[in-house]
C-alpha cells in the first residue's frame, strides 16, 4: 500500500473511490495524494496487473474484464465505495463518467458524486434537450430541430426546411457514435436507421435529432468550472479540430485563429451554458466555428475531458483538484479576471494501434518502452515496461502533452518528445502522430474537423 502525503482540510474528504482505469485513474490518484486524500481503485480482472490498481492507497477488484461487469458495474461499484469506507467517487472520464443514474444512485447512498447533480447530467445528456436550453438561454445553436425527432416524416419536414446537407445525431450520444452526414431526401431515411440501431446499441437509446451541417468548421471547445452557489469561471478554449472518425486525435491550447472579442464571447458563452444548465463543477462547452467565425454550441460534457491538461498548462489550474474542492462544497477560489493565459500547449494522443491496418487496435505486451521527459513535457500514461495492453478497453495507453512560451516551441517540443517515445512488441500511433504536426496545414494552423480524414486519404 502507497503511503499518503499532503495535508487534508478537515472539511475535505478523507477517502475517495476512483470509479476508472487508465492514465485518468493514476491523474486522479496523483491529485488525491497532493492533497492528502486516501484514494481507492477499482479494477477488473483483466486488470489486476494495472498501474493504477498498484498504486493506490487501496485496491478492490469489482468484476470480470469486461467493462460492464466491472467498470460499468453500478452496483459493484457502490458495494466497493461502501466496503472500503469512501465518502466520494470520482468518476474520470468514459464509463459512469456522465451517467445519470449512477450519480443518482451515488446521492441515494450518502456518497459525494464528484461531478454535476444528476439533474444536470441528465439535461445536458440529452442532446436535444441541451439545445433547446441553451437556445433558451441566448447561446447560438445549430439550425435544426428543436428536440428529438419523433418520425421519418417530420425528419423529411426539418430537413427540406434548413436545408441539405444535415447532421443525423444520437440524443443520448457522444464519442462520435450514432452521426451520420446527410446529403439529400434519398439518404435519410437510411441514416436514420442507422443511427437509432447503432445509438440503442451505444446507449440504450434511440431517440435523434437533426442539424444543419456546419461545413468544413473548427472544433472548439471552452473549459469551465461552477460551484454549487452559482458561481461560475471559464477557463478559456482548446482547438480540438484534429480528428479521426469523429475522435480526437490532438488537441491544443489556445486556439490559433482565435482573437481576443471572439475568445471574450465564446467564453461568456460558455458560462452562460453551464448557468442556464443548474450546473456545478467541472465541464466543458463545446461549439462548431464556421469559416466566418460564427460559433454553435454543440453539446456540454459533464466531466473531466481527456484533453484537460493542456488547460491546465497554459492556466496554472489544477482541474482535478478544483472537481475535488467543489464537490467537498468549497466556493471556486478563482475569479475569472485571474485566469490568464500563458504560453501554448498541444496534447497527443496516444494509442495501441496500427495506422497501416486502418488503425486497428493493438493489445499485447510492451516488450521495453522509453518515455519522453525534458523542458516543458509531460507524460499522463498508465503502462510500464513489460505491461500487458488487454484488448477490453479503448486502444488510448497514454497522453503526451508539451508546454513552450509559443505555439513554434510547442510544437518543437512535441516532435522531440514523440521521436523520444519507445515502444517495442506493440504498434502505436506515435510515427503517425510525427507526420501529423509535419504537415502544412498543422503548421500554418490551418485545418479544420476534415483535415485528418483527407489527409489518410492521400498517405
Amino acid at each position: 500500500m502507497a503511503a499518503t502525503a499532503g495535508v487534508c482540510d478537515e472539511n475535505m474528504f478523507n477517502k475517495i473511490l476512483i470509479a476508472n482505469r487508465g492514465e485518468i485513474a493514476v491523474r486522479i490518484i496523483r491529485t488525491c495524494r497532493d492533497m492528502g486524500i486516501i484514494s481507492v481503485a477499482v479494477y477488473s480482472e483483466a486488470d489486476r496487473d494495472a498501474m493504477h490498481a498498484n498504486i493506490a492507497d487501496e485496491s478492490l477488484c469489482v468484476g470480470g474484464p469486461m467493462a460492464k461487469d466491472s467498470y460499468l458495474n453500478m452496483g459493484a461499484i457502490i458495494t466497493a465505495a461502501k466496503i472500503s469506507g469512501a465518502e466520494a467517487i470520482h468518476p474520470g472520464y468514459g464509463f459512469l463518467s456522465e451517467n445519470a443514474d449512477f450519480a443518482k444512485l451515488c446521492e441515494q447512498n450518502g456518497i459525494k458524486f464528484i461531478g454535476p447533480q444528476a439533474r444536470s447530467i441528465a439535461k445536458m445528456g440529452d442532446k436535444a434537450e441541451a439545445k433547446k436550453t441553451m437556445a433558451k438561454a441566448g447561446v447560438p445553436v445549430i439550425p435544426g430541430s428543436e428536440g428529438a425527432v419523433g418520425s421519418l416524416p417530420e425528419a423529411e419536414a426539418i430537413c427540406g426546411h434548413i436545408g441539405y446537407p444535415v447532421m443525423v445525431k444520437a440524443s443520448g450520444g457522444g464519442g462520435g457514435r450514432g452521426i451520420r452526414l446527410v446529403s439529400g431526401k434519398s439518404e435519410l431515411g437510411g441514416a436514420c436507421d442507422l443511427c437509432r440501431a447503432e445509438a440503442k446499441a451505444s446507449f440504450g437509446d434511440d431517440a435523434l435529432y437533426i442539424e444543419k451541417y456546419i461545413e468544413s468548421p473548427k472544433h472548439i471547445e471552452i473549459q469551465i468550472l461552477a460551484d454549487e452557489y452559482g458561481g461560475a469561471v471559464h477557463l478559456f478554449e482548446r482547438d480540438c479540430s484534429l480528428q479521426r472518425r469523429h475522435q480526437k486525435i490532438i488537441e491544443e491550447a489556445p486556439a490559433v485563429f482565435m482573437g481576443g472579442e471572439l475568445r471574450e464571447k465564446m467564453g461568456e458563452a460558455a458560462v452562460k451554458a453551464a448557468l442556464a444548465a443548474g450546473y456545478s463543477n467541472a465541464g466543458t462547452v463545446e461549439f462548431l466555428v464556421d469559416k466566418a467565425k460564427n460559433f454553435y454550441f454543440m453539446e456540454m460534457n459533464a466531466r473531466i475531458q481527456v484533453e484537460h491538461p493542456v488547460t491546465e498548462f497554459v492556466t496554472g489550474v489544477d482541474i482535478v483538484k478544483q472537481q475535488i474542492k467543489i464537490a467537498a462544497g468549497e466556493k471556486l477560489g478563482i475569479s475569472q479576471s485571474e485566469v490568464k493565459i500563458l504560453g501554448h500547449s498541444i496534447e497527443c494522443r496516444i494509442n495501441a494501434e496500427n495506422p497501416d491496418k486502418n488503425f486497428a487496435p493493438c493489445p499485447g505486451e510492451i516488450k521495453e518502452l522509453n518515455v519522453p521527459g525534458g523542458p516543458g513535457v509531460r507524460v499522463d500514461s498508465a503502462v510500464y515496461q513489460g505491461y500487458f495492453i488487454p484488448p477490453f478497453y479503448d486502444s488510448m495507453i497514454s497522453k503526451l502533452i508539451v508546454f513552450g512560451n509559443d505555439r513554434a516551441e510547442a510544437i518543437a517540443r512535441m516532435r522531440r518528445a514523440l521521436a523520444e517515445y519507445l515502444f517495442e512488441g506493440i504498434y502505436t500511433n506515435v510515427d503517425y502522430q510525427i507526420e501529423l504536426l509535419s504537415t502544412g496545414e498543422f503548421q500554418s494552423g490551418d485545418f479544420n474537423v476534415d483535415f485528418i480524414d483527407r489527409y489518410n486519404k492521400r498517405r
